[in-house]
């Protein structure tokens, strides 16, 4: 069953552009692009952790490129791309990073200030919008618990 994200209290979750400087209200700095981001030092971005695999995938990102139009449509794929086993792991990091208590902040390189794939997964955060079935904490555990299971099995 899917329990909701909401369930995580997080008292402040940021959207910033990788390429601005770190500040100290920063908290928990979390780059969630697949590259890493062009010129810039590991010491300058003072990243806390690279969860790439929390960024769309090429195939959706170039889609997303030639189409920026398609907002709407790129959110509910890469929402789809998030609800999927590659991504359990690195969700599971992100609310276990918010659940601690701190500030969060999600690092991003788009130029595109207002809809980049650091906004959507802040918004999936918040609740402001409606997660796909699969994307919340105790979605995470399920996925990987039915990945353990042995193929062709049955249970018990």
């Amino acid at each position: 069953m899917f329990h909701s994200h909401r369930e995580i209290s997080i008292p402040m979750l940021r959207v910033k552009r990788v390429y601005e400087a770190p500040a100290r209200g920063d908290g928990a700095r979390v780059l969630v692009d697949r590259l890493w981001p062009r010129g810039l030092s590991k010491e300058a971005a003072e990243v806390t952790v690279w969860l790439r695999e929390l960024a769309p995938s090429d195939a959706l990102r170039v889609w997303y490129h030639a189409h920026p139009e398609g907002w709407v449509q790129f959110r509910k794929r890469y929402f789809k791309e998030l609800a999927g086993p590659q991504a359990v792991p690195a969700l599971e990091q992100l609310y276990a990073l918010a659940s601690k208590k701190k500030h969060v902040t999600l690092l991003f390189a788009s130029r595109n200030l207002e809809r980049n794939n650091a906004v959507a997964l802040k918004e999936l955060m918040d609740g402001t919008k409606k997660p796909p079935t699969g994307t919340g904490p105790a979605a995470a555990v399920s996925v990987r618990k039915r990945a353990a299971r042995p193929r062709g099995g049955r249970r018990r």
